[in-house]
């Protein structure tokens, strides 16, 4: 169950981080935002980072082996960075239409996955 917990959370964290990160560069195309300067932006995403660190701090302690958790460090890590790209890759398809995502990027994320496969494999 820590284990669903921890990549639930993280999931939740990452939606707040995306928003924070790449967010602020629709801003623009809204009338409260025309006008907003870079350290109002700075503010506003700063905002959005508070609520991920509300998600990725438990998430993290849920999962780690050595809090009782089923993940490593490194195993978090890359639950973290997939979760990451598949949310970005969602965010830019919804969001930013003029972006497109193209064979490279798929096999670039795909690469990802192996590297899970990788990283959790028993050797």
């Amino acid at each position: 169950m820590r284990g669903v917990k921890t990549i639930l959370f993280l999931t939740i964290s990452n939606m707040f981080m995306t928003f924070a990160w790449y967010g602020h560069l629709k801003f623009k195309e809204y009338d409260w935002g025309k006008n907003l300067g870079l350290f109002s932006i700075i503010l506003i995403s700063w905002g959005l980072a508070f609520f991920e660190y509300l998600f990725q701090v438990p998430a993290n302690r849920a999962g780690f082996k050595a809090d009782g958790g089923p993940f490593t460090l490194v195993q978090l890590k890359t639950i973290q960075e997939a979760i990451t790209l598949t949310l970005f890759m969602v965010f830019t398809i919804v969001f930013f239409k003029t972006e497109k995502l193209g064979w490279n990027h798929l096999v670039g994320f795909g690469l990802i996955v192996l590297a899970v496969f990788v990283i959790f494999k028993k050797w």
